[in-house]
């Protein structure tokens, strides 16, 4: 990797549609765990199309921009970058408004930023979804570690091991749920996300895994349906933005305990703090998470 990485800064990607209708936003409904409760009201109005609620889960919109990123290493300084260095480090979701039961987007991305990292650069795109009559549906902040892309003497960028700590105090809610053996399998389905560490074998311990991982993305996605449920009564209109660290994978089968905290001195929950970790091996997979509400 030269030094020229940094030349990727303002790099526009190739604008790339996603369409999505009832068959989409079921599949990535059960893909991060919902359904388990079939007759639940609060399941179905997320897996049923004709629930009279029937809308997609807030975090439905993170998997907009996968087809995008696949030009990543069509960015200047990142051409001979194998799509096994790339490591998803951090995601930031905003929604402008509910998203609706189907749309056709348009996904328009641009690196912003690419922090040196030592070892690593950090390369962050931004990427808007808007319908086709202009109005932005939804904002992703991706950050992808680029292993071995860094000593170039850039900025190290701010640090986010030490942002959105929770309170020095037990969570006010813990939710746990055991993802299934073959989430992984039906996450890559949902989410076009098709590396092949998610479901074969032999790849996952070529890269040092016993098994294939879960995809972060899903893990965000069962962290999500957390705060949705408890602090909004799976109500997504209320759902504004949220924010993740990956920390470490989850193995298909493990269970997810996340634990939430409202932000001291709100009347309302408008500001959630979280941390997920695997109950199994007692390791935290999700940190530095916050989620912001509307009132």
């Amino acid at each position: 990797m030269n030094n020229m990485i940094t030349d990727a800064i303002g790099f526009t990607f190739e604008p790339k549609p996603y369409q999505y209708d009832s068959p989409e936003v079921i599949l990535y409904a059960l893909s991060v765990g919902a359904g388990q409760r079939p007759t639940a009201d609060s399941d179905l109005r997320f897996t049923y199309e004709f629930h009279p609620d029937f809308q997609p889960l807030p975090t439905f919109a993170a998997i907009f921009p996968f087809a995008i990123l696949e030009q990543m290493t069509a960015a200047p300084g990142l051409e001979n970058v194998a799509p096994m260095m790339l490591l998803h480090g951090e995601q930031y979701l905003e929604l402008k408004r509910p998203l609706p039961p189907s749309a056709t987007l348009i996904n328009q991305a641009t690196i912003s930023q690419i922090y040196d990292k030592g070892r690593g650069a950090l390369v962050v795109a931004d990427i808007s979804s808007r319908t086709e009559a202009g109005e932005e549906i939804a904002l992703n902040r991706v950050s992808i570690y680029v292993q071995g892309a860094g000593g170039f003497g850039g900025e190290r960028g701010p640090s986010s091991r030490d942002q959105h700590l929770p309170p020095g105090r037990p969570a006010d809610v813990i939710h746990k749920e055991q993802t299934m053996p073959n989430q992984a399998l039906l996450y890559r389905l949902s989410s076009g996300d098709r590396n092949p560490i998610h479901a074969d074998p032999n790849i996952a311990k070529m890269i040092g895994f016993d098994q294939p991982i879960l995809h972060g993305l899903c893990t965000f996605g069962f962290a999500g349906r957390a705060v949705l449920h408890h602090f909004c009564n799976d109500n997504p209109g209320r759902f504004h933005t949220m924010q993740v660290r990956f920390a470490r994978h989850v193995f298909p089968g493990e269970t997810i305990i996340t634990e939430m905290w409202q932000q001291d001195g709100q009347g309302a929950a408008t500001t959630i703090f979280l941390r997920s970790k695997v109950a199994e091996r007692d390791e935290v997979v999700l940190s530095n998470g916050i989620v912001k509400l509307r009132e």
